[in-house]
């Protein structure tokens, strides 16, 4: 049985405004996995999320769900505060990443299911 998952890391190396995100490199940025049964309940309130999709040069709102959002750090609070108001254990987690990722000023990378 496949376990639908999504996947997030922390990007140490800012992204470039040419880069292409195509690739599902989970191990590069040493991704957490969360079930989709916990990102699935979320998306709409992640909608008005600040993202890039696959490249800088391609703004969009929310994570892209069968695809690489790039969540600048301008966007982390909103994106913490979000998974904060639902108070689930499953997302404690991600929560320490993206406080780590915001303290820092960097990107995170998911790659969607």
């Amino acid at each position: 049985m496949i376990v639908a998952k999504h996947e997030f890391g922390i990007m140490y190396k800012e992204p470039s405004i040419k880069e292409r995100f195509d690739t599902y490199e989970p191990q590069k940025y040493n991704c957490i996995a969360i079930h989709d049964d916990f990102i699935e309940p979320i998306m709409m309130d992640l909608q008005g999320l600040d993202c890039y999709w696959h490249t800088l040069q391609r703004e969009g709102k929310g994570l892209a769900y069968c695809g690489i959002t790039l969540i600048p750090p301008k966007s982390m609070g909103v994106f913490i505060s979000t998974l904060s108001s639902y108070n689930k254990e499953e997302y404690a987690s991600l929560i320490v990443l993206a406080k780590q990722a915001k303290e820092n000023g960097k990107y995170i990378i998911h790659y969607g299911i």
